[in-house]
């Protein structure tokens, strides 16, 4: 592991997305669009009153936050994964005195940069016109630090791993489409957990896809108690050792596949 290298190549991807930041923002947009559509179709049908405890200002709160958590979390890196190595650009990150890797995390913290530079100033904005709701304190802060950290790594690895299959298939790009669905689902994205269907509930604690996007934010907006906290963390953490273990055993099996027919 050339930590060295890999921080130059961040550094570099940074720069490079920086000169493209008009593109990125375009795109931040467009995940922000969903979010925002269901903000204010919930919004309206809390009008009248609390819906399982949440209440209009609530609920515009909550997707808010989401919105920005969305942003911190999704991995635009693994969509690329497939092209990479259906195309050969892999045998050349292999040559490289740093494992590929860096590849992908370099262009995951350059997008995080990039995305939030556009997507903090207009969710202030969003926050100044409709004035959410937000109960929130220290406890919940520090909580939530280790909540998002891990909802990326889950969302990254978990997808990484997916991507890896296009060492064999030809088109892994459906698996990350039906993982963006789940979380679309069961995520929080589609509606906050407290307003999903019995079953649809129980399938989200148990499921990966609550723990990659609307964990933390439910953390970070109080609707969890002390012990279903810890619980989630515990359960998130999991999640998180077994997608890396997968991508460790994907990778191992896949390079030896790819080597194998002449890469």
């Amino acid at each position: 592991m050339n930590h060295r290298g890999g921080w130059a190549l961040i550094q570099n991807t940074w720069q490079s997305w920086i000169q493209h930041r008009g593109f990125f923002f375009l795109l931040a947009f467009g995940w922000m669009l969903p979010l925002l559509v269901y903000l204010f179709i919930w919004s309206a049908a809390a009008s009248d009153g609390a819906i399982a405890g949440l209440t209009q200002e609530s609920l515009a709160g909550y997707y808010l936050i989401l919105i920005l958590t969305n942003q911190l979390t999704y991995a635009t890196t693994n969509w690329t994964v497939g092209d990479n190595i259906r195309y050969g650009q892999i045998s050349r990150w292999l040559l490289q005195p740093m494992s590929p890797i860096y590849h992908a995390l370099s262009q995951e913290i350059a997008g995080k940069v990039v995305f939030m530079l556009f997507s903090v100033p207009i969710t202030a904005l969003l926050a100044l016109i409709i004035r959410p709701q937000f109960n929130l304190s220290w406890g919940q802060a520090l909580q939530f630090l280790p909540a998002i950290v891990l909802a990326w790594g889950l969302r990254f690895f978990w997808g990484y791993w997916l991507a890896l299959l296009a060492f064999w298939v030809t088109r892994a790009d459906s698996l990350l489409a039906l993982q963006d669905s789940l979380i679309f689902l069961l995520g929080g994205h589609l509606a906050p957990f407290a307003l999903l269907p019995p079953g649809m509930q129980t399938l989200a604690r148990l499921l990966p896809f609550r723990y990659m996007s609307a964990f933390p934010v439910e953390v970070l907006t109080g609707q969890l108690g002390v012990q279903e906290t810890l619980t989630g963390l515990a359960i998130q953490l999991g999640w998180t050792v077994l997608a890396i273990v997968l991508y460790r055993w994907v990778w191992t099996r896949g390079i030896r596949h790819y080597e194998a027919v002449g890469g």
